[in-house]
């Protein structure tokens, strides 16, 4: 019996490689089930996420594996089942989760998952994720802390000057 040659179409090979270029350079990855949401819906999701650096785009599984697969990525054939979206950062992911499981709260938007560092997050890991502080929300609180001591100081010598001065 003769082996049968597959022949891959151009325009899916153009595909992938447009998919893989796209995805180069990117180490963090959140899927989501964009299921019945609506055109406007999508668009202000976009528009949000846009704000935060990240693209939201959706693709075919096939493809998404293809590429995901030739930049060396954890395996997630589970994530890319069903109608499957990606986003990805050009820079902190955080803002970018935030934003998808707030709009995950008012959308039909399920986040099936994600790659963040290199490891495979779950939903559940992906939630708790989201619920953490970014990184210009711990350096206002380090700078924060930081602040305080001195703080404290120039209110007792504030304090010793109205007494020096007879204000109070």
């Amino acid at each position: 019996m003769a082996e049968r040659e597959v022949k891959i179409q151009e325009y899916k090979k153009e595909s992938v490689a447009s998919l893989t270029e796209e995805l180069k350079g990117h180490s963090d990855f959140i899927f989501s089930d964009y299921r019945g949401m609506s055109v406007e819906q999508i668009t202000e999701l976009r528009k949000q996420l846009r704000a935060n650096q990240a693209v939201f785009r959706v693709v075919k599984n096939n493809f998404a594996r293809i590429a995901l697969k030739s930049l060396e990525t954890p395996e997630v054939d589970d994530l890319l089942k069903g109608p499957t979206a990606i986003c990805y950062v050009d820079g902190e992911t955080m803002p970018a989760v935030k934003v998808l499981f707030e709009m995950a709260k008012t959308m039909p938007l399920e986040v099936k998952g994600g790659i963040i560092d290199g490891e495979i997050f779950d939903p559940a890991k992906m939630e708790a994720y989201s619920k953490l502080p970014t990184k210009n929300e711990l350096i206002a609180s380090l700078m924060g802390t930081m602040k305080a001591p001195v703080q404290y100081v120039v209110y007792v010598l504030e304090a010793y000057r109205k007494k020096l001065a007879g204000e109070e």
